[in-house]
């Protein structure tokens, strides 16, 4: 029996070896590959060329370090085998019962050190590898590793959309007569086909060569800079010299509205290089009799008393150059002087690293004003803990839905049936499956309603499914309880929860979700229309192919063409304006690509990416 344990014993010691050295010549063949292959896609501008010429550099020294520290562990495993087939003689030469013990006790020691020095080559082997850091705002990181140029990445995305929209167009097409034979099948075997290419697509910009980490360690370091950036012009030194922009919270709008409201006197402060400073402190908010700070951190370090003391010469916004200390800024609604900083713009300062590493640069620039106004107090961070422990985040995927389902409709929605929802999470789902080798995935799904009976008929309707849903929150979202503190803090609750989703059926809790996962900008699917941010600037697309009209309802397109877009149909056609004809109509969405508002922020003139 002994003799049985000390064979096994060898063997394992001799498949740890084997394990060492297949570990070192995958790491050899994965470092030289990184150093000698023929990258088409480096960018060869003196810039890039001399970081290319860095990166090599350091590759070579991290390969002869390897090649170091192999030398000197193979030293180690051939010692640590040679005494292991000493062992083996003694018992060749009958002297295993005299040795029994002791061999056991040497074998067992051979045994741990082997281990030792695998697990210290492992480790040496991690410390190397690009750090997997979290997405959302805390300690600039250091300088990002380069794996692929801003020119591969917009033209992968570029393709990947087109993907995407000629999924639209055939699922659209196909589920006109699903229901006929043989369409039936065709229609089954088409869409399982273009879930998979949607699947392969989205891998290669998250698995292949480490990409997703590499956007990740990039977004989170982007992320810490603007939050500190805003942090700074939030706390001036001297609130009575600091320039001001007065922002009035109360819009006479609901939550999600205010929100945007305020984030837009933020975004121009930042443009203008202004603090901004809620009119009475934000006391008199609609949506608490506390204020503002009932359920949030204050915005600034600046009351209103120390920035606008009695007596101080205030004006009305009149533009950008304006130098009055003191600005109020009227609701966008009103606005006259437009400045080129309102949303959908993004700040030439980081439009370079933003394009390489975000899918929509201007929702992504947009969340982290949402972000830094949404800091919870310390009263809403125990409201949030207790809901989130509530929903299994980190067991599996979750896809978010928001159904809205009372004042919505008919003024800023269409009604939209469960199962039309259901139906995009279920696709979600298809794609994720297909991108883990077709291993089954749970389904789950986080409903935030304001009717309790859209949760009881996704229960009722899809029993595959785990719903997740406040039913109070629910009752506490009608209308005629909407401004009570209940309601505030249910609406929050539902828009953070939302966000930490993996894929959301709604347009909620979508900016919030750029600052927690990334790059997030396809990770939601809207029943009613594209982003759109109230009061934004014209949001225009480039024909990158011509197209002539076929319908009476549709428009031509000629290459360079300017089209204000005013919403995709997800079934491979949007609608829009023609710049240059004036005409308006349907086009095919594959033929444009985004204009980008790119513009100055001085504020964010420091960043070095």
């Amino acid at each position: 029996m002994r003799a049985g344990t000390i064979c096994s014993g060898i063997s394992g010691t001799k498949l740890l070896i084997l394990g060492a050295i297949l570990v070192w010549f995958f790491l050899f063949v994965l470092i030289t590959y990184g150093v000698f292959r023929n990258d088409s896609t480096v960018d060869f501008s003196k810039q890039a060329e001399n970081q290319r010429i860095d990166q090599i550099l350091e590759q070579i020294t991290l390969l002869n370090t390897e090649l170091k520290d192999l030398k000197r562990q193979n030293e180690e495993l051939k010692k640590l085998t040679e005494h292991q087939n000493e062992i083996l003689n003694r018992q060749d030469r009958g002297e295993s019962g005299k040795f029994q013990q002791k061999a056991e006790a040497e074998l067992e020691n051979v045994r741990k050190k082997a281990k030792e020095v695998l697990e210290k080559f492992e480790a040496q082997k991690e410390e190397r590898k690009p750090e997997m850091v979290k997405v959302q705002p805390g300690e600039q990181g250091k300088k990002v590793w380069q794996l692929y140029s801003t020119q591969h990445e917009v033209a992968r995305r570029s393709l990947d959309n087109s993907i995407r929209e000629l999924y639209f167009y055939t699922l659209n097409q196909l589920e006109k007569h699903k229901d006929k034979e043989p369409v039936n099948a065709f229609y089954n075997h088409t869409l399982n086909q273009m879930l998979s290419l949607l699947a392969e697509s989205s891998n290669f910009g998250s698995t292949v060569d480490n990409s997703g980490e590499w956007h990740q360690q990039a977004l989170q370091n982007l992320s810490s800079f603007i939050q500190n950036r805003i942090k700074i012009l939030q706390n001036p030194e001297d609130c009575a010299k600091a320039r001001i922009l007065l922002c009035d919270l109360n819009k006479g709008c609901g939550f999600g509205c205010q929100l945007h409201h305020v984030a837009y006197c933020l975004i121009v402060a930042a443009g203008t290089n202004r603090t901004m400073v809620f009119e009475k402190d934000g006391t008199d908010w609609r949506y608490s009799q506390k204020g503002w700070t009932s359920v949030f951190l204050p915005v600034t370090s600046c009351s209103h008393s120390a920035a606008v003391p009695a007596n101080t010469n205030v004006q009305s916004w009149a533009g950008v150059e304006q130098t009055d200390r003191v600005v109020r800024l009227p609701i966008v609604d009103g606005l006259s002087h437009h400045p080129e900083h309102l949303p959908l713009s993004f700040p030439k300062q980081i439009s370079e690293f933003l394009l390489a590493h975000h899918s929509n640069p201007p929702v992504y620039f947009i969340a982290h004003f949402i972000w830094y106004l949404m800091r919870n107090n310390e009263h809403m961070e125990k409201v949030l803990k207790e809901a989130e422990q509530k929903i299994p985040f980190g067991e599996g995927p979750i896809v978010g839905l928001q159904i809205r389902r009372t004042d919505k409709i008919g003024t800023e929605a269409s009604f939209h049936s469960v199962p039309e929802y259901m139906k995009w999470a279920e696709h979600w789902f298809r794609i994720q499956e297909y991108r883990n080798n077709g291993t089954a995935i749970k389904r789950r799904v986080f409903i935030a309603t304001d009717d309790p009976n859209a949760v009881k008929e996704a229960k009722e309707g899809y029993p595959n499914y785990e719903v997740f849903a406040d039913t109070g929150i629910a009752q506490t979202a009608q209308v005629n309880s909407r401004y009570t503190d209940a309601s505030l803090y249910g609406v929050i609750t539902d828009i953070q929860m939302l966000s930490k989703c993996d894929y959301l059926v709604c347009r909620v809790g979508f900016e919030l979700m750029q600052v927690l996962k990334g790059d997030a900008g396809d990770l939601f699917h809207s029943l009613d229309d594209i982003y759109y941010y109230g009061g934004q600037l014209a949001h225009d697309e480039i024909a990158v192919e011509a197209y002539k009209a076929e319908k009476p309802d549709e428009i031509d397109l000629e290459v360079g063409d300017s089209v204000g877009i005013a919403g995709n149909h997800w079934d491979g056609f949007s609608k829009g304006q023609n710049r240059r004809t004036g005409k308006t109509g349907l086009y095919p969405s594959y033929k444009t690509r985004e204009k980008w508002r790119i513009v100055n922020f001085g504020i964010f003139s420091s960043w070095n990416s």
